[in-house]
């Protein structure tokens, strides 16, 4: 995985138009006026600006996740990892992104691919746990 930081510098947010209303994935619905109302990108997917950054996936063992190879991941340091959250850590001093599992007396990082063993953590292992993944940002091909 590569660390990409996000710069928060700027005193501008990025506004992009929004069309109020829902797009059918189904059936196609009659053509209506939809209302455009401005939407700050960086206020819906970050939530603590001095605490996030991005890392760019590299493999598939988050599939089934909706985490995709070369998807960036926008991650909160800030979050409060709890069971099931799909968390950046440091097991052993090398980096992945798992569905973090905690039992009484072990931690167990879970991927989303069956092609995959889960990583058991346990007494006495080194663990780092960088950030919680808020957001999966990925090309449609």
């Amino acid at each position: 995985m590569s660390l990409i930081q996000v710069e928060w510098a700027c005193d501008w947010p990025l506004i992009l138009p929004y069309f109020d209303g829902s797009v059918p994935a189904g059936f196609p619905s009659p053509a209506e006026d939809y209302l455009e109302t401005p939407l700050d990108l960086s206020e819906y997917l970050i939530e603590n600006k001095a605490a996030t950054f991005m890392m760019r996936v590299d493999g598939d063992s988050m599939k089934d996740a909706g985490i995709l190879d070369g998807d960036l991941l926008v991650v909160d340091r800030a979050a409060k990892p709890v069971n099931g959250s799909v968390v950046i850590v440091a097991v052993n001093g090398e980096y992945t992104v798992k569905r973090l599992r905690r039992c009484l007396d072990c931690v167990w990082l879970e991927p989303a691919n069956p092609r995959y063993q889960p990583i058991h953590v346990g007494i006495g292992e080194e663990l780092h746990v960088f950030g919680v993944v808020r957001h999966a940002i990925h090309t449609l091909r």
